[in-house]
């Protein structure tokens, strides 16, 4: 059932609106690993229901094929074999303290500043 502060806030994973519109047009179409369900209605519109926090950078990239039309084919629960180069999906790291840094660019940063803080 939809959690009451679903009702105003779409950060919860989806409004009131949208839990109508899954309720009544929705057609449950499949799941991801991480969780997020994925519906489609009768003309062809296509959305997806988090398992938590909104993030787009949470689909994995067979999904976010089909959610942007770019196939119509539905990613089955069976994985394709990958590569041995491919990773595992990861959510989007900017801001949290695994953020990719390069090991030059930080010991640039520390090193060599182009500017001096005013001193009080």
């Amino acid at each position: 059932m939809i959690n009451p502060k679903q009702i105003f806030t779409w950060w919860h994973k989806q409004t009131f609106g949208t839990f109508l519109k899954t309720l009544f047009f929705g057609r449950f179409v499949g799941e991801d690993s991480c969780g997020n369900k994925y519906y489609k209605s009768k003309n062809d519109q296509r959305w997806v229901v988090y398992k938590s926090n909104v993030e787009a950078s949470k689909i994995t990239s067979e999904w976010f094929l089909w959610i942007h039309y770019t196939t119509s084919e539905i990613p089955n629960k069976q994985k394709k074999k990958k590569h041995l180069w491919q990773k595992e999906h990861l959510e989007n790291q900017t801001g949290t303290p695994n953020a990719y840094r390069p090991s030059q660019i930080s010991k640039l940063n520390n090193s060599k500043r182009k500017y001096e803080t005013w001193k009080n």
